[in-house]
């Protein structure tokens, strides 16, 4: 079975991070205008939406309907010189180390009564400032390994190979860069797991805007925003947070009707779960039937026989064939298996089979 992975939501204090886990959740969670004391994350697992489940579910209208899931965990506030100790320091860094991925919450908007830790509206700062936080932490963990290795009098070939790894991320790290951009290769992670590297874990990052910036002119810094996200490799994503979790009680017709009013587009929930989704390396395939329509959650790149694995361990040890066909083809040819196996498009592959994001499979396995 895949364990359910999960995002931190990772900022500045007053930033808007428990607002965006609430928009994200609806878990409810206390805003505070100050909260440095907590210590504890708030958690709560959500349902990725899929428009693909609901028509599937109209099609064969199950008992049960079981939608993909994870997680979200809500940080407290960063604080400069974190990672010497300040604010909750070390204890943070520990929670940040557990996730898989960052969602790094970005305050665009000015209120009086909530100032700003830093005194002014400066996006692209903010970013930095969490972002050599999580640098430095890396760096404090290589210095600490190499400073045991270099104890020692003869280093073994495994620790000699480690040691020329950290040098060379030491040295990356050096030029304030974070290392998720070495793109490392998956023999190389494997080797270094055991430090989770924050700077090595996927992010995305989210501008959290109020009601008067609903255009990109309004959005203090946000081009250089842009083309810092480009230059990274990182997806950025609008968030209006005390607006959606406001909205959040309103009917869907309401909610359209007040988007409209504030010249909003697209709220920023759905999009911001289905990025996060994909940041985490993930992939959905689907079972069908009468008794339940599930959506079932896999690490891209996985084989039919992961796939078997994830719904029974039974199924993978007993694993025969898959019988499957991707979701596109199916509704093309009306939600008819019988259609879709005419055109060859419902098929048996074998264990080695990798499955595509939308593919509906049946197991087929003797025990």
């Amino acid at each position: 079975m895949v364990t359910l992975l999960n995002c931190g939501i990772i900022g500045l204090p007053l930033s808007g991070k428990t607002t965006i886990f609430n928009v994200l959740t609806g878990a409810g969670a206390q805003v505070k205008s100050y909260a440095s004391g907590k210590t504890e994350p708030n958690r709560a697992v959500v349902d990725v939406p899929d428009r693909r489940l609901e028509e599937l579910a109209t099609v064969y209208k199950p008992k049960k309907v079981t939608p993909a899931q994870i997680e979200f965990v809500d940080l407290a506030g960063l604080s400069r010189d974190a990672s010497k100790g300040a604010g909750l320091g070390n204890a943070f860094l520990s929670f940040v180390a557990d996730s898989d991925a960052l969602i790094h919450v970005i305050r665009c908007f000015d209120n009086p009564e909530v100032p700003h830790p830093e005194g002014s509206i400066d996006p692209l700062r903010d970013f930095g400032i969490v972002e050599m936080e999580l640098i430095f932490r890396d760096l404090s963990v290589i210095e600490n390994r190499l400073g045991r290795l270099s104890k020692k009098k003869v280093l073994q070939k495994e620790e000699s190979e480690e040691k020329e790894l950290l040098e060379k991320y030491r040295s990356h790290l050096f030029s304030e860069r974070p290392l998720r951009e070495l793109k490392l290769p998956p023999e190389e992670l494997k080797k270094i797991r055991g430090f989770s590297f924050l700077t090595l874990k996927p992010e995305l990052i989210v501008l959290n805007l109020d009601e008067t910036q609903t255009t990109d002119k309004a959005i203090p810094g946000y081009k250089e925003m842009v083309h810092l996200a480009l230059s990274r490799g990182l997806s950025l994503i609008k968030a209006y947070g005390r607006i959606e979790m406001e909205m959040s009680d309103l009917s869907p017709e309401d909610q359209r009707e007040f988007m409209k009013e504030l010249g909003i587009d697209e709220l920023g929930r759905e999009r911001l779960i289905r990025e996060a989704y994909k940041m985490l390396g993930l992939i959905t395939f689907f079972t069908v039937g009468h008794d339940e329509v599930r959506a079932w959650t896999i690490p891209l790149n996985s084989t039919a026989l992961d796939a078997a694995g994830a719904i029974h361990t039974d199924m993978a040890r007993g694993f025969i064939r898959a019988q499957v066909v991707h979701f596109d083809d199916f509704k093309e040819h009306g939600f008819s298996m019988a259609a879709a196996r005419e055109k060859g498009l419902l098929r048996l592959e074998g264990k080695d089979y990798i499955v595509r994001d939308g593919d509906i499979i049946e197991i087929r396995f003797n025990i």
